[in-house]
C-alpha cells in the first residue's frame, strides 16, 4: 500500500503542508496548516468509483490504467 505523508513546514512567511515536494497554500499558524493537512489526509481515505484514467509520466509519455476506487493510500501528518 502506498503511504502519503503530509509534513508541516515553515513556508513563505507562514506555515504549509508539503507532500512529495509540493506545498499547500500558506497558513498563518502551524495549527491551521496541521488542521488543513489532517483534512486533506482524511479526504484521501474516501473511496470512489473505479475508473479508467490517463496520466503523463516523468518521461512525458501518456499512460492509461484502471484506477480502483477502493485503492486508497495510507496517510500520515508529521510536524
Amino acid at each position: 500500500m502506498t503511504k502519503v505523508t503530509y509534513h508541516i513546514v515553515e513556508h513563505d512567511g507562514g506555515w504549509a503542508y508539503q507532500v512529495d515536494g509540493t506545498y499547500s497554500e500558506t497558513f498563518r499558524s502551524h495549527d491551521e496548516a496541521a488542521a488543513a493537512a489532517r483534512r486533506a489526509a482524511a479526504e484521501q481515505q474516501v473511496g470512489g468509483e473505479t475508473a479508467a484514467i490517463t496520466w503523463e509520466d516523468e518521461k512525458g509519455e501518456w499512460r492509461e490504467e484502471l484506477a480502483l476506487g477502493g485503492d486508497r493510500p495510507d496517510t500520515a501528518v508529521e510536524g
